[in-house]
C-alpha cells in the first residue's frame, strides 16, 4: 500500500485543491505514482466538480472519478445539508475503501478535506473523523489573512486532540493588502510546530505546477520514504 497525505484548510475558498495538486506534481517530479482524493464535493458547475476534475487530471495513474470522489453534491453547501437535500447518508466506510483502492495502486494518495477540519459530514460525524479513519499525516493550508493566526491554531490543536500528525503547513497569501504578513507567517512557524513546506505569493491563476516547484517536500520524507 501506498503513503497518504490529508490536506485541510482553515477554512473554505483558502486553495486546498491547488496545493493538493501541487504535491501531486511534486511527487510525480521524483518518480512516483501519484493519485489525487476528494471525498466530498459540494458544488458543481455545468454538471462537473472543478476540484474533483483538477486531482482526476494531475493524478499519473489509471483511476475513476467515482474512486477519487465516492460524493458529489450539487449545491456548493456544507456537506451534511447537501447529503441531506438529496437523501444520501455519507459513510466513512465507503470512503475508506475507495482510498485503499487508490492506494494500491499509488505510491502517494493526497487527499483533499472539505472545508475546515470540523466541517459537519452527516448527522453525528465531522471532517475530524474521516481524518481519524484514514489516519494520515496532515498537511494544513493557511489562509494569510487577518484572523489567520486563530484559525491555524485552533485546527492544528483539533488536529493533535484527535490524535493525528500535523506534518507540514502551507502558507497562502490570498490576501494581498494583509499586514505584518512576515511576522504573522513567523509567528506560525514559531507556534504550529511543524515544517513549513512553502509561502505562496498572491496569486489570482495558482498554477499548481508552478507552485510545486516551491514545496520543499524533503521535510516530509519521513512519513512517506
Amino acid at each position: 500500500m501506498g503513503a497518504g497525505f490529508f490536506v485541510i484548510g482553515t477554512d473554505t475558498g483558502i486553495g486546498k485543491t491547488t496545493v493538493s495538486c501541487a504535491l501531486l506534481h511534486a511527487f510525480a517530479a521524483q518518480g512516483n505514482k501519484v493519485a489525487g482524493m476528494k471525498p466530498i464535493a459540494a458544488g458543481s458547475e455545468n454538471g462537473k466538480w472543478p476540484d474533483v476534475e483538477l486531482l482526476f487530471a494531475t493524478s499519473n495513474i489509471s483511476i475513476t472519478r467515482q474512486q477519487i470522489n465516492p460524493y458529489a453534491f450539487d449545491s456548493p453547501i456544507s456537506p451534511h445539508i447537501a447529503a441531506q437535500q438529496t437523501g444520501t447518508e455519507i459513510d466513512l466506510m465507503i470512503i475508506h475503501q475507495a482510498y485503499q483502492e487508490l492506494s494500491s495502486k499509488a505510491d502517494i494518495v493526497i487527499v483533499e478535506g472539505a472545508g475546515g477540519f470540523l466541517v459537519p459530514i452527516n448527522q453525528q460525524q465531522t471532517g475530524a473523523d474521516l481524518a481519524i479513519k484514514l489516519n494520515l499525516p496532515m498537511i494544513l493550508v493557511v489562509g494569510m489573512r487577518l484572523g489567520c493566526l486563530n484559525h491555524a491554531l485552533l485546527t492544528a490543536q483539533a488536529i493533535r486532540a484527535a490524535g493525528l500528525t500535523l506534518a507540514g503547513w502551507v502558507a497562502n497569501c490570498i490576501d494581498p493588502q494583509m499586514r505584518v504578513l512576515e511576522q504573522n507567517i513567523a509567528t506560525l512557524e514559531q507556534r504550529l510546530g511543524c515544517p513549513l513546506l512553502s509561502v505562496l505569493s498572491f496569486d489570482l491563476k495558482m498554477e499548481s505546477q508552478k507552485i510545486a516547484k516551491s514545496l520543499v517536500i524533503s521535510k516530509l520524507e519521513k512519513f512517506w520514504v
